[in-house]
């Protein structure tokens, strides 16, 4: 019974070597932010959202560059919380692996929060997380 408690263990420590990877460097100073619309505004949907990125550059989905990443909007939601996974896909959490610095997206009217996050080629924000602020629009 002990073995089994012992290789199970070595087990699970294996899978979680395996799943944790080492995360992707962001270079001091980098930033991304939403260009449009701005915080506050009141727009109607579909809503076009442009990214901005200062500081690194836009690199597909499954393309390592150094200093590259590309763009994950969070949708009504927070970051999170455990950075060296990858980021789900979801309503909330969309995709932008193609490289896309621009998006119309449908939004239901009511208020809205938007914020970016820049994943590295494996959807894992960098170490430190490039991430906007969070800004509110209203969706009329």
């Amino acid at each position: 019974m002990r073995a089994v408690a012992i290789a199970a263990v070595v087990i699970a420590a294996a899978a979680t070597a395996v799943w944790a990877q080492e995360r992707t460097p962001a270079p001091a100073g980098a930033e991304v932010y939403i260009i449009s619309p701005k915080d506050g505004a009141t727009v109607s949907s579909p809503v076009t959202i442009q990214f901005g990125l200062k500081g690194m550059g836009v690199a597909p989905a499954g393309v390592k560059f150094e200093n590259s990443g590309h763009h994950h909007l969070l949708i009504d939601t927070d970051a999170p919380t455990d950075a060296s996974l990858p980021l789900p896909t979801s309503d909330n959490v969309r995709h932008f692996g193609k490289g896309q610095t621009e998006a119309s997206i449908e939004l239901k009217p009511g208020k809205h929060t938007l914020q970016l996050l820049l994943g590295d080629q494996n959807h894992t924000p960098h170490n430190p997380p490039v991430i906007s602020k969070k800004i509110t629009i209203t969706v009329k």
